[in-house]
């Protein structure tokens, strides 16, 4: 607690001393044009590693940032995204999952929680289309690879059940929204995206593209392996191919429909210059500002 208290001080002390006119604006009201739905895990801090302002991303967090579908239950998480969106006009969605998630650990063996936490049990029953999922099209997996593999199949079932809220189907449908699935890697800092048209998660920089797409959030097909995915630590001056190259050996079932990612498929990256002459090479670019952009993909590194 004393750390914590010193913690207090030296924040008043500096950051909010330095930071005193956003802080007053602030308390005017919120204006963030993100959602962020991630894990609970103390190790994950979404402002930390996007670098975003206080105030920029609204944020949801629990155990495994799973987001029950529409109507399956009365919790937090509906109510929250109900009010980002119809409230706060937030129009950019993030699923941000994380390697080594406890709660991923658990849903393999969901079994073995029923006596020893049957809440935390409970909860991650809302999961039960991810454990499937990987138990049927993963059997040659094992260890921290099918944990990973886990982990991106969670993210991307959660982008699914986002879909059957009738705000975000209302938005999505007239393009003034969007979604995003992303794993932050503990260990390197290292953040993936996933791009609907390779089917696989893969470095932000990667997404960029002069061409027009139909997003597919419903693949025909399992996701390749993650453990071999780097992030590029400079941002490259043409877009990349996918590190990996999709895996089609075998099939999972197509939804009886096939939806956009939000209304990034009909959109052209825009050439952007950032702050210091050079043209932009970030994804999302089009939909937010370069500032917050460059926070988000770059980090600390942003000027």
């Amino acid at each position: 607690m004393k750390k914590l208290l010193d913690g207090l001080r030296e924040f008043q002390a500096s950051y909010f001393s330095l930071n005193r006119e956003l802080f007053e604006e602030l308390a005017h009201g919120q204006s963030p044009r993100i959602l962020f739905i991630t894990c609970s895990d103390s190790r994950i801090d979404p402002n930390l590693i996007t670098q975003a302002r206080v105030g920029e991303l609204f944020v949801i967090r629990n155990a495994g940032n799973i987001i029950p579908p529409y109507g399956a239950t009365n919790g937090g998480e509906g109510a929250t995204i109900e009010y980002a969106i119809q409230a706060l006009g937030v129009d950019q969605i993030i699923v941000c999952g994380h390697f080594h998630c406890g709660a991923m650990k658990g849903l393999l063996k969901l079994q073995a929680l029923a006596n020893e936490m049957p809440l935390v049990y409970n909860w991650l029953q809302q999961a039960e289309a991810t454990r499937r999922i990987v138990r049927d099209n993963y059997k040659e997996l094992e260890g921290e690879e099918l944990i990973d593999i886990t982990v991106a199949e969670n993210v991307l079932n959660q982008l699914d059940n986002i879909q059957t809220y009738p705000i975000i189907r209302s938005r999505l449908h007239s393009g003034a929204i969007s979604l995003h699935g992303w794993i932050y890697r503990i260990e390197t800092g290292e953040v993936l995206t996933y791009d609907p048209i390779q089917h696989d998660f893969v470095p932000p920089q990667s997404r960029l593209s002069e061409l027009e797409h139909e997003y597919n959030l419903h693949p025909s097909c399992v996701l390749p392996k993650l453990s071999t995915f780097k992030v590029p630590t400079e941002t490259p001056s043409s877009p990349q191919p996918s590190p990996q190259k999709l895996k089609t050996t075998k099939t999972r079932a197509k939804k009886s429909q096939n939806l956009p990612l939000g209304n990034i498929a009909q959109l052209k990256p825009e050439k952007s210059t950032s702050p210091n002459g050079n043209s932009s090479q970030l994804p999302g670019h089009e939909r937010l500002p370069l500032e917050q952009s460059e926070r988000i993909y770059r980090g600390s590194k942003s000027k």
